[in-house]
């Protein structure tokens, strides 16, 4: 299955053969890392990180899975250090770093600006978030976590809950969700719904959607839940995100009313959805997704240069 030269840039471009691909690649990474494995895979290509926007887990795996590959790093990790800081466009900027990598990895504030990014390059682009807009990886790697934690995916109840309006994460993952067959609860303050163009959308291509302020009901049914937090910095008026900060809690009452043996997935960072007296609970799994980002980068990394 040839991946070579592909841009990575939303949640509705894999078909499930691909996906599969994905995740299996992702897995031998993960057995060749853990085994100790020197890996040479991508030996003599160089990446480029190139963040407008900040990020810890985002950024860190990417370099982190460069590294383990074999490939070396350039990296921006603040618009500020740019030309961008002094009027540059998106586009000027990746026509000129294109000439001296092998692969494009961007995060930027501006939705639709991986698109930008991926018609100015020749070598692969890899959305690592657009603004409001899409996060591809990460939602791979939810997927990717996901059957590592239930063993397969598909069938299966997943809601989201929290800030669905500018949570660029659940607007790929219910992409993926709605392709491989899973049903989806939408748990959310009405400001903060998940957008009407996406719903619509994901409903036109067959997906099980309900809408709905019951978390206790919504988590009663769910394999998964996937927990976002409210972002400050997507709101132009402070008084609209104090009004929405802490809606939802998850907590270990609220998770007497939960489904036995669900999963708890955050694409972090979190600040105060989630208790920390979940950390402990059997099903919190969101540093586990959080480190498994590095196996799968990896993965995505070695299929778009056509060395995985």
């Amino acid at each position: 299955m040839d991946f070579k030269g592909l841009d990575i840039l939303n949640g509705y471009q894999f078909t499930n053969q691909q996906l599969n691909h994905i995740m299996n690649t992702a897995a031998q990474y993960e057995k060749r890392v853990k085994a100790g494995e020197v890996i040479r895979d991508l030996e003599g290509m160089v990446v480029a990180t190139l963040f407008f926007e900040p990020s810890t887990r985002t950024r860190l795996s990417f370099e982190g899975a460069i590294n383990r590959t074999g490939a070396k790093c350039i990296s921006m990790a603040d618009a500020k250090s740019s030309s961008s800081a002094k009027g540059e466009t998106t586009a000027d900027t990746i026509r000129t770093v294109d000439g001296y990598v092998d692969v494009i990895v961007m995060r930027h504030p501006e939705k639709g600006s991986a698109q930008q990014a991926a018609d100015a390059a020749v070598h692969p682009v890899i959305n690592g978030g657009d603004g409001a807009g899409q996060h591809p990886t990460q939602a791979l790697l939810d997927i990717y976590t996901m059957r590592k934690e239930k063993g397969h995916i598909g069938g299966q109840t997943i809601t989201f809950l929290g800030d669905l309006k500018y949570g660029r994460t659940v607007h790929s993952l219910g992409y993926f969700m709605q392709q491989l067959g899973n049903k989806m609860i939408f748990a959310s303050p009405d400001s903060l719904k998940m957008p009407e163009e996406i719903t619509k959308d994901l409903r036109a291509r067959g997906a099980d959607i309900v809408e709905t302020t019951d978390v206790k009901a919504a988590l009663s049914q769910s394999d998964f839940v996937y927990v976002t937090r409210v972002q400050r910095e997507r709101f132009d008026d402070l008084a609209d995100y104090e009004k929405c900060k802490g809606s939802y809690v998850v907590n270990m009452e609220l998770l007497k009313s939960a489904k036995k043996d669900i999963t708890i997935l955050h694409p972090l960072p979190r600040v105060d959805e989630i208790a920390l007296e979940v950390d402990d609970y059997a099903g919190a799994a969101y540093f586990r997704q959080a480190h498994n980002g590095m196996y799968l980068r990896m993965a995505l990394l070695g299929l778009v240069t056509g060395r995985a």
